[in-house]
């Protein structure tokens, strides 16, 4: 199957450039932004909803700086090492995933800990508003043709540029639907059942672990890393250890009983 592949440039104003993939990224923090003033209306989200943008900006800033870090140092070190000021060129691409969590948490952290919460009654909100955003950074991925997955006869298999004359999985497509799609469904109809703050978290970690590693086997490992004893990725190890995380996130809000305030307290 062979494509007409979509400009990456959404639109030229002079010398800037607006890229899709960048665009997907404002889609995303636009509907996040939406996702919680519901949120803030069902007071699930724990705070005024004059906070939210405050908190949008510190998410920006935290998942970009998490991805790039994680990226340098964890994927392709060996190259950034011997040219340390490529480090700072975002716009050729290099952003990890769990690098972007990791960032995200921790200014969510530092959010609830300045207004006196826990951190799990502002990360359950991040996960069920920030989930639907893998969605659209996927899309991404697959307008620029990039992040391809494994060569396949199969008829999905589609040639990518860059790709090589053999037609690929296109595994974006099928993150964006088991990470994006399916997880946000999941996660909002959850953040309404769950008792107590934790359990949103923990679910989106266990379930994007899961579905990342079963894509994994579809996406093509980074040149640069391979594969961990002969067939495991990077991706697929990282994703593996945020499953136990789960179960410990899990344990600890059971234990700490945070009430959501959606469920009322039902009295003996």
């Amino acid at each position: 199957m062979h494509l007409n592949w979509y400009d990456p440039v959404l639109f030229s104003l002079g010398p800037v450039q607006i890229h899709w993939y960048g665009f997907m990224y404002v889609v995303a923090f636009v509907l996040g932004g939406i996702i919680l003033r519901i949120l803030a209306r069902e007071k699930f989200w724990p705070l005024p909803a004059e906070d939210i943008d405050k908190y949008i900006i510190m998410l920006i800033l935290g998942m970009f700086i998490g991805a790039r870090l994680t990226y340098v140092l964890v994927y392709n070190w060996e190259f950034y090492s011997e040219n340390l000021t490529d480090i700072f060129t975002v716009w050729k691409g290099g952003l990890s995933f769990h690098g972007a969590v990791a960032g995200m948490c921790f200014v969510t952290w530092v959010f609830a800990r300045k207004r006196g919460l826990h951190f799990y009654q502002i990360c359950d909100c991040l996960a069920v508003a920030g989930s639907q955003g893998l969605l659209w950074g996927r899309i991404g991925n697959f307008i620029n043709g990039e992040l391809y997955g494994r060569v396949t006869d199969s008829w999905v298999g589609i040639s990518f540029p860059g790709g090589g004359p053999f037609p690929r999985h296109p595994s974006q497509i099928y993150e964006a639907v088991l990470e994006g799609l399916v997880i946000f469904v999941m996660l909002f109809a959850i953040h309404r059942r769950q008792r107590f703050y934790g359990v949103s978290s923990a679910a989106f970690l266990g379930l994007y672990g899961i579905f990342r590693f079963v894509v994994e086997f579809f996406r093509e490992p980074d040149p640069q890393l391979g594969y961990y004893l002969n067939f495991l990725t990077m991706g697929q190890i990282l994703s593996l250890l945020m499953i136990p995380l789960c179960i410990l996130i899990l344990m600890n809000a059971r234990r700490l009983n945070l009430r959501n305030p959606i469920i009322p307290v039902r009295e003996n």
